[in-house]
């Protein structure tokens, strides 16, 4: 399960010619949506900074065919002349700059500031008679506080330069606002099915994993009648992809590949690889850019390493990298770069956290999950320590998202040694139980219906709620919905047998309607509903025995009364 590898027996040049094998056979899938998206630009740039700073980089942009110039100043009023395009400028005061909203992206930026009774001043409709800037340029280097600017990947269009440390690019990031008019297409890179997402039901809230790991702050919870739903913004979507990573559900995921591409993908290149003779596979996840850079810079890795190249890390999650191993990769290696956003440097390395938990719990060393910073050039050219735990391809037979990271848990716990025990996950992880208290339950499955995966069941014929804990998110809309408060939930990887296997977590004789004798509820209910009604007028007396009776008699009963007494209705 975890044997050590005999450095002797690794041939590398076999390895090279295995690995360049796989590279001819088999293509990584790449994005090739459509672009569906359009920028719409005219090229009217607001210029946001201290004056000297803003004043020089209007003298570089001008005449060179933007539509307009607005210099919005921290400090001082800009000294610099109009020229072939109108130059207007403007300087903040102290709480214009505390109130300064910068939102939207290329085509669409809307920059406003607080007046009074909760309005706002559109600063392109005050200064430029537009409802909108196309570009921003910002040399404040964070100089303006924006309490809602709280991306971290900035919109396109939107453009930092930091005045001092980038002074060696300042032309370069210069001229590149000067190239951003005219329409411009990219891909929408995600879509999202509301019918699998964990989000909210009733009016619950439920998982927001998604919510927490964007970096470009595209994706938001919007409000409906009675529930909230998650969205996409598509013109601020980045294609990061920490959001199809984060989602337990498989709700958001790539248009094109689809993330289960790139599970098949990973299971095909690992068979491949072996079939051409290679050894000790190491599966590295690493980003488009950084292959780039190390191509340039003559970097060449060993024949071991296979590099599942990505857009962005976030891309691929603790569920593709265990895939691998399960399909025999002696390790995962994933490459951190510099540019990495706070967001996804923490999203990576939580996700990090879960598979080191997984792994151990399913009696696998962790150390087979590996983080590589920019610089460990040795730690990522070196030979794993562990064998490869198979030599065999794992066959998906499902195409949802837990159902297939499912079978790469049995697989894994069928080649280690689980613990049998719950297994503590790091906060906010999607695996866990739930725990039902059977004397408050009364099974009226709001739970059931509230349940956005197959986790909670109902009875069937029997009253009854059944579990099946492989498919709990740990969403919470089941402990939400529940009126009587009986359910909490169990946080932690069950590693048993018990965690594949539903059980029943309550059930009840069915109570039968004493005037015809069919099962319509459970004893429990009608208890319940008659201690919550006994003081209601329409079930005085005698006729609190309806609620003992099924909807046909009960409609039956009332009708007799009426007829027996037709005033009785008046009375009420």
């Amino acid at each position: 399960m975890n044997q050590r590898i005999q450095l002797a027996s690794i041939d590398d040049q076999i390895n090279v010619t295995a690995r360049e094998a796989v590279r001819q056979r088999i293509s990584w899938p790449v994005n090739l949506t459509p672009a569906n998206v359009t920028y719409h630009s005219r090229g009217h740039a607001l210029l946001l900074g201290k004056a000297h700073e803003v004043s020089y980089a209007a003298r570089v942009l001008q005449n060179r065919g933007l539509a307009s110039l607005t210099l919005l100043t921290t400090d001082i009023a800009p000294d610099i002349a109009a020229a072939s395009e109108p130059l207007i400028c403007h300087t903040l005061t102290d709480l214009q700059r505390s109130q300064l909203r910068i939102t939207g992206y290329l085509g669409a930026f809307r920059a406003e500031v607080a007046v009074a009774d909760d309005d706002t001043l559109n600063l392109a409709q005050a200064l430029i008679e537009r409802e909108s800037f196309d570009v921003v340029l910002d040399v404040t280097a964070a100089d303006i506080s924006n309490s809602d600017q709280s991306w971290e990947i900035p919109p396109p269009g939107y453009i930092r330069l930091d005045w001092l440390t980038q002074e060696a690019q300042r032309n370069e990031i210069l001229d590149s606002v000067v190239e951003l008019v005219g329409e411009f297409d990219k891909p929408r890179y995600f879509q999202v099915n509301s019918d699998l997402c964990a989000h909210s039901s009733s009016g619950n809230v439920g998982c927001t994993r998604c919510l927490d790991v964007c970096p470009a702050d595209a994706i938001s919870s919007v409000q409906g009648r009675i529930e909230s739903r998650i969205e996409i913004d598509p013109f601020l979507c980045q294609g990061v992809g920490s959001c199809t990573s984060a989602c337990p559900t498989g709700a958001i995921e790539f248009r094109l590949p689809e993330t289960r591409r790139q599970q098949d993908t990973l299971a095909t290149w690992l068979a491949a690889y072996r079939e051409a003779g290679g050894q000790a596979p190491v599966m590295r996840f690493v980003t488009h850019d950084f292959l780039d850079t190390e191509r340039k810079a003559g970097v060449v890795t060993p024949g071991h390493v296979l590099d599942a190249p990505l857009e962005e890390l976030g891309a691929a999650g603790h569920d593709q990298w265990l895939t691998a191993l399960a399909n025999g990769a002696a390790e995962v290696r994933i490459q951190l770069h510099d540019e990495m956003p706070p967001r996804l440097t923490t999203f990576i390395t939580h996700q990090v956290a879960q598979a080191h938990g997984l792994l151990k719990a399913l009696g696998h060393d962790a150390t087979r999950v590996k983080l590589l910073q920019p610089e460990q050039a040795e730690e990522r050219d070196a030979l794993p320590s562990l064998t490869p735990l198979t030599d065999e391809a794992l066959r998906f037979t499902e195409p949802h998202k837990r159902t297939r990271f499912n079978q790469v848990l049995a697989t894994l716990t069928a080649l280690g040694a689980p613990s049998n025990e719950r297994y503590v996950m790091p906060e906010g992880a999607a695996y866990g139980g739930i725990e039902v208290d059977r004397e408050a339950c009364t099974l009226c499955h709001a739970c059931v219906s509230n349940c956005p995966t197959p986790a909670l069941k109902a009875g069937g014929d029997t009253p009854a709620l059944s579990f099946l804990e492989a498919d709990c998110v740990q969403c919470g809309l089941c402990e939400q919905a529940c009126p009587e408060n009986a359910i909490t939930l169990l946080p932690g990887f069950l590693a048993a047998p018990e965690r594949d296997t539903r059980h029943i977590c309550h059930e009840e004789a069915a109570f039968e309607c004493i005037g015809c004798g069919k099962p319509f509820a459970t004893a429990s209910t009608v208890a319940t509903i008659k201690a919550k009604l006994a003081d209601h007028p329409y079930f005085a007396g005698d006729a609190l025995a309806r609620l003992e009776m099924c909807e046909d008699c009960r409609v039956k009963d009332v009708w007799k009364a009426m007829i027996r007494d037709p005033d009785a209705q008046l009375k009420v």
